[in-house]
Protein backbone atom coordinates (compact mmCIF):
# COMPACT_ATOMS: atom_id res chain seq x y z
CA UNK A 1 0.00 0.00 0.00
CA UNK A 2 1.83 3.08 -1.16
CA UNK A 3 0.00 6.15 0.51
CA UNK A 4 0.42 9.86 -0.96
CA UNK A 5 -0.04 12.76 0.31
CA UNK A 6 -1.41 15.27 -1.91
CA UNK A 7 -1.52 18.54 -0.12
CA UNK A 8 2.52 19.23 0.98
CA UNK A 9 4.41 22.80 0.85
CA UNK A 10 7.84 23.77 0.25
CA UNK A 11 9.60 26.84 0.02
CA UNK A 12 12.63 26.43 -1.65
CA UNK A 13 15.84 28.65 -1.22
CA UNK A 14 15.31 31.59 -2.33
CA UNK A 15 17.31 35.23 -1.70
CA UNK A 16 16.34 38.30 -0.94
CA UNK A 17 18.29 39.37 -3.81
CA UNK A 18 15.78 36.68 -6.61
CA UNK A 19 12.70 38.05 -4.11
CA UNK A 20 13.29 41.24 -6.28
CA UNK A 21 12.41 39.71 -9.77
CA UNK A 22 8.89 39.77 -8.58
CA UNK A 23 8.83 43.11 -6.65
CA UNK A 24 11.98 45.34 -5.96
CA UNK A 25 10.31 45.87 -2.33
CA UNK A 26 8.10 43.14 -0.78
CA UNK A 27 9.14 39.70 -2.88
CA UNK A 28 9.21 36.56 -0.95
CA UNK A 29 11.93 35.02 0.06
CA UNK A 30 13.34 32.55 2.53
CA UNK A 31 15.75 33.76 5.77
CA UNK A 32 17.27 30.74 6.98
CA UNK A 33 18.29 31.42 10.52
CA UNK A 34 20.46 28.84 13.17
CA UNK A 35 19.29 25.75 14.75
CA UNK A 36 16.97 24.76 11.80
CA UNK A 37 14.78 27.36 11.90
CA UNK A 38 13.67 30.11 9.47
CA UNK A 39 11.52 33.28 8.52
CA UNK A 40 9.04 33.29 5.47
CA UNK A 41 9.93 36.94 4.14
CA UNK A 42 7.79 39.39 2.55
CA UNK A 43 10.47 42.23 1.80
CA UNK A 44 11.93 43.27 5.25
CA UNK A 45 8.58 41.94 6.85
CA UNK A 46 8.40 39.01 8.74
CA UNK A 47 5.95 36.67 7.39
CA UNK A 48 5.85 33.28 9.02
CA UNK A 49 8.22 31.18 11.15
CA UNK A 50 9.09 27.76 9.51
CA UNK A 51 11.30 24.72 9.94
CA UNK A 52 13.76 22.65 7.78
CA UNK A 53 12.05 20.47 6.93
CA UNK A 54 9.95 23.22 4.40
CA UNK A 55 13.43 23.72 2.41
CA UNK A 56 15.39 20.84 3.21
CA UNK A 57 14.53 17.96 1.19
CA UNK A 58 16.40 15.33 3.08
CA UNK A 59 15.07 16.25 6.48
CA UNK A 60 11.48 16.22 4.94
CA UNK A 61 12.32 12.24 3.83
CA UNK A 62 13.31 11.12 7.67
CA UNK A 63 9.56 13.18 8.56
CA UNK A 64 7.86 11.63 5.59
CA UNK A 65 9.40 8.30 6.88
CA UNK A 66 8.22 8.84 10.39
CA UNK A 67 5.12 9.24 9.13
CA UNK A 68 4.38 6.83 6.95
CA UNK A 69 4.14 8.26 4.56
CA UNK A 70 5.66 7.51 1.07
CA UNK A 71 4.91 10.42 -1.86
CA UNK A 72 4.34 13.89 -1.05
CA UNK A 73 3.12 15.83 -4.38
CA UNK A 74 4.27 19.13 -3.41
CA UNK A 75 3.58 22.53 -4.04
CA UNK A 76 4.70 25.87 -3.11
CA UNK A 77 3.36 28.27 -0.46
CA UNK A 78 0.93 30.29 -1.97
CA UNK A 79 2.80 33.61 -0.59
CA UNK A 80 5.19 32.57 -3.66
CA UNK A 81 2.16 32.97 -6.40
CA UNK A 82 2.99 36.40 -7.31
CA UNK A 83 -0.57 37.27 -8.83
CA UNK A 84 -0.50 41.26 -8.11
CA UNK A 85 2.99 41.56 -9.99
CA UNK A 86 3.20 42.85 -13.58
CA UNK A 87 2.91 39.59 -15.71
CA UNK A 88 6.47 39.84 -17.21
CA UNK A 89 8.29 39.87 -13.84
CA UNK A 90 5.61 36.98 -12.58
CA UNK A 91 6.88 34.85 -15.31
CA UNK A 92 10.32 35.09 -14.72
CA UNK A 93 9.23 34.51 -10.74
CA UNK A 94 7.58 31.19 -11.71
CA UNK A 95 10.16 30.08 -14.01
CA UNK A 96 12.34 30.38 -10.64
CA UNK A 97 10.12 28.83 -8.29
CA UNK A 98 9.60 25.80 -10.39
CA UNK A 99 12.95 25.19 -11.28
CA UNK A 100 13.82 25.36 -7.38
CA UNK A 101 11.27 23.27 -6.70
CA UNK A 102 12.71 20.64 -9.37
CA UNK A 103 15.29 21.00 -7.94
CA UNK A 104 14.12 20.18 -4.18
CA UNK A 105 12.44 17.00 -5.57
CA UNK A 106 15.56 15.55 -7.54
CA UNK A 107 17.31 14.85 -4.03
CA UNK A 108 14.25 12.24 -4.19
CA UNK A 109 12.55 12.06 -7.46
CA UNK A 110 10.67 8.75 -6.57
CA UNK A 111 9.45 10.37 -3.15
CA UNK A 112 8.61 13.70 -3.98
CA UNK A 113 6.82 14.80 -6.80
CA UNK A 114 6.49 18.78 -7.96
CA UNK A 115 3.92 20.94 -8.89
CA UNK A 116 4.58 24.18 -11.00
CA UNK A 117 2.96 27.18 -10.11
CA UNK A 118 2.21 30.00 -13.23
CA UNK A 119 1.03 33.73 -13.67
CA UNK A 120 -2.38 32.90 -13.22
CA UNK A 121 -2.96 37.02 -13.88
CA UNK A 122 -2.07 36.27 -17.42
CA UNK A 123 -3.85 33.31 -19.63
CA UNK A 124 -1.40 33.31 -22.32
CA UNK A 125 1.64 33.28 -19.67
CA UNK A 126 0.16 31.14 -17.66
CA UNK A 127 -0.52 28.40 -20.75
CA UNK A 128 2.99 28.96 -21.33
CA UNK A 129 4.77 28.52 -18.37
CA UNK A 130 2.36 25.09 -17.91
CA UNK A 131 3.58 23.18 -21.02
CA UNK A 132 7.02 24.34 -20.21
CA UNK A 133 6.60 22.90 -16.49
CA UNK A 134 5.51 19.69 -17.31
CA UNK A 135 8.25 19.15 -20.27
CA UNK A 136 10.53 19.71 -17.47
CA UNK A 137 8.47 17.12 -15.00
CA UNK A 138 6.29 18.80 -13.26
CA UNK A 139 3.19 16.24 -12.76
CA UNK A 140 0.89 19.46 -12.95
CA UNK A 141 -0.39 23.13 -11.52
CA UNK A 142 -0.53 24.03 -8.26
CA UNK A 143 -3.11 27.44 -8.50
CA UNK A 144 -5.04 30.02 -6.08
CA UNK A 145 -8.69 29.91 -6.26
CA UNK A 146 -9.30 33.41 -7.88
CA UNK A 147 -7.29 36.54 -9.52
CA UNK A 148 -8.67 39.61 -7.73
CA UNK A 149 -12.22 39.50 -8.32
CA UNK A 150 -12.05 36.83 -11.38
CA UNK A 151 -12.89 33.54 -9.66
CA UNK A 152 -12.46 29.93 -11.78
CA UNK A 153 -15.66 30.44 -13.78
CA UNK A 154 -14.20 33.33 -15.38
CA UNK A 155 -13.85 32.82 -19.37
CA UNK A 156 -9.78 33.49 -19.08
CA UNK A 157 -9.29 31.13 -16.47
CA UNK A 158 -11.44 28.58 -18.19
CA UNK A 159 -9.45 28.88 -20.73
CA UNK A 160 -6.51 28.01 -18.54
CA UNK A 161 -8.30 25.23 -17.04
CA UNK A 162 -8.77 23.88 -20.69
CA UNK A 163 -5.44 24.36 -21.35
CA UNK A 164 -4.65 22.14 -18.34
CA UNK A 165 -6.78 19.49 -20.01
CA UNK A 166 -4.68 19.45 -22.98
CA UNK A 167 -1.41 19.36 -21.18
CA UNK A 168 -2.77 16.47 -19.25
CA UNK A 169 -1.74 18.24 -16.28
CA UNK A 170 -3.33 17.67 -12.77
CA UNK A 171 -4.57 21.15 -11.06
CA UNK A 172 -4.43 21.40 -7.23
CA UNK A 173 -6.45 24.43 -5.69
CA UNK A 174 -5.73 26.50 -2.82
CA UNK A 175 -7.33 29.23 -1.32
CA UNK A 176 -5.75 31.90 -0.63
CA UNK A 177 -5.95 36.47 -0.08
CA UNK A 178 -9.28 35.36 1.43
CA UNK A 179 -12.16 37.36 1.65
CA UNK A 180 -13.17 40.47 3.94
CA UNK A 181 -10.06 40.26 5.86
CA UNK A 182 -11.09 43.49 7.97
CA UNK A 183 -13.82 41.69 9.39
CA UNK A 184 -11.46 38.68 10.68
CA UNK A 185 -8.38 40.47 12.10
CA UNK A 186 -8.04 38.02 15.26
CA UNK A 187 -7.48 34.23 15.67
CA UNK A 188 -6.80 33.61 12.46
CA UNK A 189 -10.05 33.48 11.18
CA UNK A 190 -9.30 34.09 7.74
CA UNK A 191 -7.59 30.58 7.26
CA UNK A 192 -10.43 29.27 9.71
CA UNK A 193 -13.36 30.88 8.35
CA UNK A 194 -12.02 32.58 4.90
CA UNK A 195 -10.27 29.41 3.71
CA UNK A 196 -13.59 27.44 3.54
CA UNK A 197 -15.57 30.27 2.16
CA UNK A 198 -12.99 30.64 -0.88
CA UNK A 199 -13.13 26.97 -1.87
CA UNK A 200 -17.13 26.72 -1.59
CA UNK A 201 -17.21 29.65 -3.89
CA UNK A 202 -15.11 28.40 -6.35
CA UNK A 203 -16.83 25.46 -6.54
CA UNK A 204 -19.94 26.81 -6.94
CA UNK A 205 -18.78 29.04 -8.92
CA UNK A 206 -17.89 26.53 -11.91
CA UNK A 207 -21.17 24.26 -11.58
CA UNK A 208 -23.49 26.74 -11.25
CA UNK A 209 -21.98 29.37 -14.18
CA UNK A 210 -22.26 26.11 -16.60
CA UNK A 211 -17.87 25.72 -17.31
CA UNK A 212 -18.34 22.19 -16.06
CA UNK A 213 -20.12 22.13 -19.11
CA UNK A 214 -17.90 23.56 -21.33
CA UNK A 215 -14.63 22.07 -19.59
CA UNK A 216 -13.01 18.86 -21.00
CA UNK A 217 -14.13 15.64 -18.82
CA UNK A 218 -10.32 15.01 -18.41
CA UNK A 219 -9.70 17.88 -16.43
CA UNK A 220 -8.54 16.89 -13.45
CA UNK A 221 -9.03 19.00 -10.70
CA UNK A 222 -8.77 18.64 -6.85
CA UNK A 223 -9.26 21.48 -4.24
CA UNK A 224 -7.90 21.40 -0.86
CA UNK A 225 -9.30 21.48 2.86
CA UNK A 226 -12.26 18.78 1.98
CA UNK A 227 -13.73 21.40 -0.43
CA UNK A 228 -14.11 23.87 2.64
CA UNK A 229 -17.78 24.46 3.36
CA UNK A 230 -18.87 23.03 -0.05
CA UNK A 231 -19.75 19.61 1.02
CA UNK A 232 -21.87 20.42 4.64
CA UNK A 233 -23.87 23.07 2.34
CA UNK A 234 -24.30 21.11 -1.03
CA UNK A 235 -28.02 19.78 0.01
CA UNK A 236 -28.70 24.17 0.32
CA UNK A 237 -27.35 24.70 -2.70
CA UNK A 238 -29.60 21.42 -4.75
CA UNK A 239 -32.38 22.83 -2.88
CA UNK A 240 -31.90 26.36 -4.08
CA UNK A 241 -31.36 24.85 -7.29
CA UNK A 242 -34.79 23.06 -7.58
CA UNK A 243 -35.96 26.28 -6.15
CA UNK A 244 -35.06 29.15 -7.74
CA UNK A 245 -34.71 29.86 -11.43
CA UNK A 246 -31.91 32.28 -11.12
CA UNK A 247 -30.08 29.64 -9.22
CA UNK A 248 -30.30 27.68 -11.94
CA UNK A 249 -30.20 29.88 -14.74
CA UNK A 250 -26.87 28.84 -16.00
CA UNK A 251 -26.33 25.13 -14.83
CA UNK A 252 -28.84 22.30 -16.50
CA UNK A 253 -27.67 20.15 -13.58
CA UNK A 254 -28.12 20.69 -9.73
CA UNK A 255 -25.02 20.93 -7.68
CA UNK A 256 -24.89 17.45 -6.79
CA UNK A 257 -24.82 15.73 -10.38
CA UNK A 258 -21.07 17.74 -10.92
CA UNK A 259 -19.41 15.28 -7.86
CA UNK A 260 -17.81 13.73 -10.77
CA UNK A 261 -16.02 16.49 -12.00
CA UNK A 262 -13.30 17.03 -9.38
CA UNK A 263 -11.49 15.52 -6.18
CA UNK A 264 -10.85 16.60 -2.82
CA UNK A 265 -8.41 16.17 -0.35
CA UNK A 266 -9.10 14.98 3.29
CA UNK A 267 -7.73 17.74 5.28
CA UNK A 268 -10.78 18.10 7.73
CA UNK A 269 -9.20 17.21 11.08
CA UNK A 270 -12.59 15.69 12.52
CA UNK A 271 -14.32 11.80 12.13
CA UNK A 272 -17.84 12.92 11.97
CA UNK A 273 -16.50 15.90 8.97
CA UNK A 274 -14.57 12.72 7.22
CA UNK A 275 -17.72 10.54 7.00
CA UNK A 276 -20.16 13.44 5.72
CA UNK A 277 -16.95 13.73 3.12
CA UNK A 278 -16.98 10.50 1.94
CA UNK A 279 -20.70 10.12 1.91
CA UNK A 280 -21.01 13.32 -0.01
CA UNK A 281 -18.22 12.79 -2.58
CA UNK A 282 -17.89 8.96 -2.55
CA UNK A 283 -14.26 7.37 -1.48
CA UNK A 284 -13.10 7.32 -5.51
CA UNK A 285 -12.76 11.29 -5.04
CA UNK A 286 -10.82 11.86 -1.87
CA UNK A 287 -7.22 11.84 -1.40
CA UNK A 288 -4.87 12.25 1.88
CA UNK A 289 -3.95 15.72 2.38
CA UNK A 290 -1.90 16.80 5.40
CA UNK A 291 -1.12 20.14 4.73
CA UNK A 292 2.23 19.47 5.81
CA UNK A 293 4.23 21.02 7.38
CA UNK A 294 1.88 23.74 8.51
CA UNK A 295 0.83 24.14 11.82
CA UNK A 296 -2.93 23.56 10.98
CA UNK A 297 -2.04 20.54 9.08
CA UNK A 298 -2.63 16.87 10.22
CA UNK A 299 -0.50 16.24 13.59
CA UNK A 300 -0.37 12.21 12.67
CA UNK A 301 -0.42 11.92 8.68
CA UNK A 302 -3.33 10.01 7.60
CA UNK A 303 -5.06 9.07 11.16
CA UNK A 304 -7.92 10.40 10.30
CA UNK A 305 -8.52 8.27 7.29
CA UNK A 306 -6.51 5.03 9.23
CA UNK A 307 -9.26 5.54 11.92
CA UNK A 308 -12.28 5.22 10.16
CA UNK A 309 -14.68 2.83 9.88
CA UNK A 310 -14.07 2.86 6.05
CA UNK A 311 -13.59 -0.79 4.58
CA UNK A 312 -10.29 -1.43 3.95
CA UNK A 313 -10.30 -1.33 0.52
CA UNK A 314 -12.03 2.32 0.56
CA UNK A 315 -8.83 3.27 2.86
CA UNK A 316 -6.60 2.78 0.31
CA UNK A 317 -7.98 4.33 -2.02
CA UNK A 318 -7.86 7.88 -0.50
CA UNK A 319 -4.54 7.27 1.26
CA UNK A 320 -3.00 6.16 -2.38
CA UNK A 321 -4.05 4.55 -5.06
CA UNK A 322 -6.21 7.99 -5.97
CA UNK A 323 -3.87 10.33 -6.14
CA UNK A 324 -1.24 7.54 -7.51
CA UNK A 325 -3.74 7.53 -11.00
CA UNK A 326 -4.61 11.36 -10.43
CA UNK A 327 -1.94 12.32 -11.04
CA UNK A 328 -0.21 9.43 -12.83
CA UNK A 329 2.36 8.67 -10.27
CA UNK A 330 4.62 5.31 -10.98
CA UNK A 331 5.21 2.75 -8.23
CA UNK A 332 7.84 3.45 -5.79
CA UNK A 333 11.44 2.14 -6.08
CA UNK A 334 11.87 -1.25 -4.72
CA UNK A 335 12.42 -1.71 -1.06
CA UNK A 336 10.05 1.30 -0.30
CA UNK A 337 7.02 0.49 2.25
CA UNK A 338 4.15 -0.81 -0.38
CA UNK A 339 3.07 -3.00 2.38
CA UNK A 340 1.81 -0.35 4.67
CA UNK A 341 -1.45 -0.28 5.84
Amino acid sequence: MTVVDVHAHVFPRISRTESRILDAENGPWLREDEGGAGMMMSGTTEYRPVGVELWDAATRIEQMDRQGVDIQVVSSTPLMFGYGADVCRAAVWCELVNDRILDLCSHAPDRLVPLCQVPLQNTEAACEEVTRAMAKGHAGVHIGNHIGDRNLDDGALREFLAHCARENAAVFVHPWDMLAPERMPKYMLPWLVGMAAETQLSILGLILSGAFEELPRNLRLCFAHGGGSFPYLLGRADNAWRRRDIVRTDSPQPPSAYLDRFSLDSAVFDPGAFRLLVDVMSPERIMLGTDYPFPLGEEEHGALVRGSDLPPADRDLILGQNALKFFRIGSPRDGMTETRA
